[in-house]
């Protein structure tokens, strides 16, 4: 599977989920909103959450986790959401660092970014702005922002490296990486990640946990923390891989416990230089 592949039907499938909210429907399924998402996208958001944003936000969510709620955002901070989609966890944290601080919004998809910025509109949140861009480029300069968040988009790029970097690049020294995503426990089976439409679905790109560390440490962080969310049993396993064309109940049972919503922590050094800079 290349990377122009994934990266396209991606971008297809996003775009797909941004139309059916802008539809009336919810971001995984139909047309009804209340027809439930699988077992990764159920259920990330309090009432509390879901109370401070328009529900169409709420709606085209497609993650895995909840960092707005994990990490720790102070008022008067910059923080940067990688792969914003319906913009609802740059919205969260546009409340959380108020009208001293800034959300920024990064997606590569005009639906989402369509849609995000209706959000925007009808929520009356000022200091937010989306930007259309790539995560493995982030249009913005070296050392702007104070935390990188991200709910379930890292493990859909083909080129995790280069999104880490680019994350502490645009880091400010001392700043934090906090973002939810999926990571498996142990190698993934051959079947699984060559599903592009898994891919899609945040389990065939996910990394094994040893990865992330090693990954997050090679772009320069420090601090280096995985902490479980979520970890899917062999039910939420047949049901993600349900329609897949695969041989479920022989691999279901194989993924139990090895598929898991994480929150991953890193932190950017104080006191040194980007890993580039001191050839």
């Amino acid at each position: 599977m290349s990377s122009p592949d994934i990266k396209e039907v991606v971008k297809q499938k996003y775009g797909e989920a941004a139309l059916r909210v802008s539809s009336g429907g919810s971001s995984c399924c139909g047309a009804s909103p209340s027809c439930g998402c699988d077992p990764i996208t159920a259920n990330l958001y309090d009432a509390g959450q879901a109370g401070q944003i328009p529900e169409e936000a709420l709606l085209a969510s497609l993650g895995c986790g909840n960092p707005t709620a994990l990490a720790k955002l102070n008022p008067g901070e910059t923080v940067l959401d990688l792969g914003s989609g319906g913009g609802i966890d740059v919205l969260l944290s546009a409340r959380r660092v108020g009208p001293t601080g800034k959300a920024y919004g990064l997606d590569m998809t005009d639906e989402m970014l369509a849609l995000a910025e209706e959000n925007k509109r009808k929520s009356g949140i000022t200091n937010v702005e989306f930007l259309k861009g790539e995560i493995e480029h982030i249009p913005l300069p070296d050392n702007s922002v104070d935390v990188v968040i991200s709910n379930c988009v890292i493990n859909l790029s083909s080129d995790k490296d280069a999104v880490l970097r680019e994350a502490f690049r645009v880091l400010k020294p001392g700043g934090r990486f906090a973002v939810s995503d999926v990571v498996t426990r142990g190698e993934m089976l051959p079947e699984v990640r060559k599903s592009i439409l898994l891919w899609v679905g945040c389990v065939a790109g996910s990394l094994e946990e040893n990865d992330y560390r090693i990954k997050l440490a090679a772009a320069g962080f420090e601090q280096i923390d995985l902490e479980p969310t979520r970890v899917y049993n062999v039910d939420d396993a047949r049901e993600f891989l349900a329609g897949q064309n695969i041989d479920v109940d022989a691999i279901a049972p194989q993924l139990d416990g090895k598929v898991m919503s994480a929150f991953v922590r890193a932190v950017k050094p104080r006191d040194r230089c980007q890993p580039t800079c001191c050839n």
